[in-house]
């Protein structure tokens, strides 16, 4: 489908090994949007190149990725205002200017969940009686850099669903339950500008639970 890298010749002028820019891998990105759109690529080849578009460091590694595509000019030019890049974001990158999508989370005898690319404000209020809550944040932006999440379980479960890209810091209180981070998974090094999530509050006969797992696009298998 696509040359290997090792058999790309980079122009004689040292054009191809230029390092490339995010706005060079956004314009690439946007062409294969548009040529999946029109039917020149199926999904799964769509996807394969998405995810080298995304590794490549130089110009010669994302030629091959749009060689057999109809020219439609500039291959460096800047996708539309519209475009949305498909990067994910990390660390830093997670603070948004945004407004937050989801203030609270409550659940009675049932259940609620929070995920995908939802945004966070600085204070988040969760509440289980005989319920259960999933926030997951792996893909979550937030609008400040420190996030307060106010939990209180009564007989119910809250689970936090945390990437390796920001700090968590668990402040709670069990009361014949369980208050905390699950597993041995806490990452040592963490971007310093990387949002901090404060799990604060009391599980009365329930648990709390935080867990770090990998995103999507990283190979999990579960969800």
């Amino acid at each position: 489908m696509v040359e290997k890298m090792s058999e790309i010749t980079p122009h004689e002028d040292g054009h191809g090994r230029m390092r490339a820019s995010d706005a060079d891998r956004d314009a690439v990105a946007h062409r294969l949007r548009e040529a999946l759109a029109e039917g020149r690529l199926d999904p799964d080849e769509h996807g394969e190149r998405l995810d080298a578009v995304y590794r490549a460091k130089t110009l010669g590694e994302l030629a091959p990725l749009t060689h057999d595509l109809p020219d439609t000019g500039s291959a460096t030019s800047p996708p539309p205002t519209d475009f949305r890049s498909p990067r994910p974001i990390y660390g830093a990158g997670r603070l948004s200017d945004t407004p937050a999508t989801s203030h609270s989370a409550l659940a009675l005898m049932g259940g609620a969940d929070r995920s995908g690319n939802w945004v966070v404000p600085g204070t988040f209020v969760t509440a289980a009686v005989m319920g259960g809550i999933e926030l997951d944040l792996r893909e979550a932006r937030f609008t400040q850099r420190e996030t307060t999440i106010w939990i209180a379980t009564v007989m119910g479960g809250v689970g936090i669903i945390v990437p390796e890209d920001i700090q968590v810091r668990v402040h709670g209180l069990p009361i014949m339950g369980g208050f905390g981070i699950e597993g041995d998974t806490t990452p040592s090094v963490v971007e310093p500008d990387a949002p901090i999530v404060h799990i604060r509050g009391l599980a009365v006969m329930g648990g709390v639970g935080v867990e770090y797992r990998p995103r999507k696009h990283q190979g999990d298998e579960e969800r």
